[in-house]
């Protein structure tokens, strides 16, 4: 497979603990305390995320609330405040399209930029962004700089809190030499034990198998395995665009069993999504919700309606029904809006 990576230069800035940053910056007193975001301790509920000295007792973000305080005693739990963490996104987002048009955000705290035209050599230009937003919000970032999406997004986690990594097209095969399965994107905790069970833990290890073999263990995804472990990424930047539908997922670490569970993950998922919503796509209609399911053998099954405004009743009666139809174990859960076409696209569709 042949890539023009070489001509590349793409940025992945990712806000360090976008929400808890916020909540210690807007009440000093909390610094240098352990901080969560998201359900409360009582009642059911999870954490969005927390600060780095929280994640040093253990705490991490999607814990149920009270195991995050059965390690974490003194932890502080704080209500998600999304108006605030919109305003500071929309801030972070200005300065981030003085550098490039090309800008695709990934969440309210994070972001892909291609500044390939950009006359500035991306290390500093990555940098001059990083102190723009410390200025402007008091709020540090992480950044990674790469020939394509895969390397600069691994490069900005290696360097969190406050840091950034450059690595060059030269560099890629090194880089990826000894880096863990783990942190390609789409290996999970099932792909990479029977990555294990084959002696593969490192990308290098990965690369001694063929693209066919590869795909008979791992189906399609076998053939994007070879070139991700070799540091290939062809996906341009997209910058944000008319789209059909909006959605948020997450795939847990173990299977949910009951729809108890589920409830309790789909409530921070909500609040993702209209976050999301708010953010993105404040102009649009929606005229379809819908959640989806993937199970632990890999089946998946989707409950929409139409007609109905997003709602955390409407999200639940879906997964409700979602899950009845197999009462399998849940690996994934995603939910999701679908917009109603623009007047001129209707108009269209009305001559057809």
């Amino acid at each position: 497979m042949t890539t023009d990576a070489t001509s590349r230069a793409i940025i992945h800035l990712d806000m360090d603990c976008f929400y808890a940053a916020i909540e210690v910056r807007d009440r000093p007193a909390l610094r240098g305390k352990p901080v969560g975001v998201g359900g409360a301790r009582d009642r059911r509920g999870v954490l969005t995320t927390c600060n780095y000295e929280a994640r040093k007792f253990g705490v991490h973000s999607a814990m149920p609330t009270f195991m995050a305080l059965q390690r974490c005693p003194n932890l502080i739990v704080l209500p998600t405040r999304f108006d605030v963490y919109r305003r500071e996104a929309a801030v972070v987002r200005e300065i981030l399209h003085r550098f490039s048009p090309l800008v695709e955000p990934l969440s309210l705290d994070e972001a892909y930029l291609d500044v390939t035209a950009h006359p500035g050599a991306p290390g500093p230009l990555a940098q001059v962004i990083r102190d723009l937003i410390f200025q402007k919000t008091k709020l540090t970032s992480s950044a990674g700089i790469g020939p394509n999406k895969l390397i600069a997004k691994i490069a900005s986690a290696m360097r969190k809190p406050n840091g950034q990594l450059e690595v060059a097209a030269a560099e890629v095969p090194g880089f990826m030499q000894d880096l863990p399965v783990r942190e390609i994107w789409g290996i999970g905790e099932k792909t990479e034990r029977r990555l294990e069970e084959l002696g593969v833990k490192t990308c290098g290890e990965l690369q001694r198998f063929s693209r066919p073999d590869l795909v008979d263990l791992f189906g399609k995804f076998g053939s994007e395995l070879f070139d991700l472990c070799r540091g290939i990424d062809d996906r341009p930047v997209e910058p944000d665009r008319p789209r059909k539908s909006l959605s948020t997922e997450e795939t847990f670490p173990s299977d949910l069993e009951t729809l108890e569970q589920c409830e309790e993950r789909l409530a921070e998922l909500y609040q993702e999504l209209m976050a999301d919503l708010a953010q993105k796509e404040t102009s649009r209609r929606v005229n379809k919700i819908f959640v989806k399911l993937k199970f632990a053998d890999f089946s998946r099954t989707t409950a929409e309606r139409a007609g109905l405004e997003p709602s955390l009743a409407g999200f639940r009666a879906l997964l409700t029904e979602a899950f009845a139809r197999t009462g399998k174990k849940v690996r994934l859960i995603g939910v999701g809006v679908r917009f109603a076409e623009t007047p001129a696209a209707e108009l269209q569709m009305a001559l057809l």
